[in-house]
């Protein structure tokens, strides 16, 4: 009864912090916060150049795709996705909602929110609060009077700590200077990341081999469509070669033919001019003369016929010789392109 009268005539003792405004002004949290937002910053921009470099090899895949095969067109279409996938997965690993960031900033926080807490847990026992609201917490205070505020007596009780903790930690780090420190390990993450780093490995060999495999395949497609056209240019060729020995031949066997033919006519009128003597053993002097003007006009004939069948005959060898030579220029200039 004593002790509830005492509480009685003193009254209800409140204050009030704002969190917000003790974080602002303590020096070691503004650090870490500038520099977890210089490192926020930094993925930012690494996530945004791999995109960019994403939609511009989009970009180029759609004005190429005219020029490409459909297998061709696929392989680049799926490895672009893999890499659009991987960066979205490292987006979500940094800014996700188990993210990097998330991660290291509530570490950043949690040491600071238990030193406010601490601090708030002292005054009140020491200076007998019965309440201390959070301003910045969900809690509505319409109304808040300044002297009821104890930021700045938290933010000078968690500077003190804070110095004393640094003293300490000074002469601790003097005091084990001298010791040899043994690192922790973590078996658990260094199997966890082994194992990423082993899945990682096996499907960018699957991938790797399924591209090879895509690219022997188009190989010997391209293989196969040239060693075609190769058969397709010899045909033709051996066809036109057929087509030319046999225009060639045909003038010759005609020349021939016809040479025979005018060889046999001239023995056969020989044949006849020696045939037909006169009985009469005087003949007169007019008729041997026009029998040997007719013998001198058919070897003429005949003579004649041979310069122009040789002629002839030159002319084709002419023009089966520009022939060739025509058909060895056409080979060369296929064998140059």
């Amino acid at each position: 009864m004593i002790s509830f009268s005492v509480n009685a005539q003193r009254g209800v003792r409140i204050g009030y912090i704002d969190t917000e405004f003790i974080l602002e002004n303590i020096p070691e949290y503004q650090e870490a916060t500038s520099q977890l937002n210089d490192k926020a910053n930094k993925w930012k921009i690494e996530i945004d150049e791999k995109l960019s470099t994403i939609a511009q090899k989009r970009k180029d895949l759609s004005n190429e795709k005219a020029l490409l095969t459909k297998e061709l067109v696929d392989e680049r279409e799926e490895d672009i996705a893999f890499e659009e996938k991987e960066i979205l997965d490292y987006q979500q690993k940094r800014f996700g909602p188990n993210g990097d960031l998330f991660i290291q900033k509530k570490q950043l926080m949690q040491p600071i929110q238990d030193q406010i807490f601490a601090a708030v847990q002292d005054m009140a026992a020491t200076k007998q609060y019965d309440f201390i609201f959070d301003k910045s917490s969900d809690a509505v205070m319409l109304f808040s009077a300044k002297q009821f505020d104890l930021s700045d007596q938290i933010i000078r009780s968690i500077t003190r700590s804070a110095k004393r903790t640094q003293a300490e930690s000074r002469a601790e780090l003097k005091a084990a200077k001298d010791e040899e420190l043994v690192p922790e390990i973590n078996y658990e993450l260094e199997a966890r990341q082994k194992a990423l780093e082993e899945k990682k490995a096996e499907r960018e060999s699957a991938i790797e081999k399924a591209r090879q495999e895509k690219l022997d395949a188009r190989a010997a497609k391209v293989k196969e469509a040239e060693d075609r056209r190769q058969k397709i240019l010899d045909d033709r060729e051996k066809a036109k070669q057929e087509r030319l020995d046999t225009t060639t031949t045909q003038p010759e066997v005609k020349v021939e033919e016809t040479n025979k033919a005018v060889e046999t006519k001239a023995k056969a009128e020989t044949k006849a001019d020696q045939t037909a003597k006169p009985v009469e053993t005087k003949i007169e002097p007019k008729v041997e003369a026009e029998t040997k003007t007719q013998a001198q006009l058919i070897e003429e004939n005949r003579q004649k016929k041979l310069a122009e069948r040789e002629a002839r005959k030159k002319e084709l060898e002419d023009r089966k010789k520009k022939i060739l030579e025509e058909r060895q220029k056409a080979k060369d200039s296929v064998n140059n392109k």
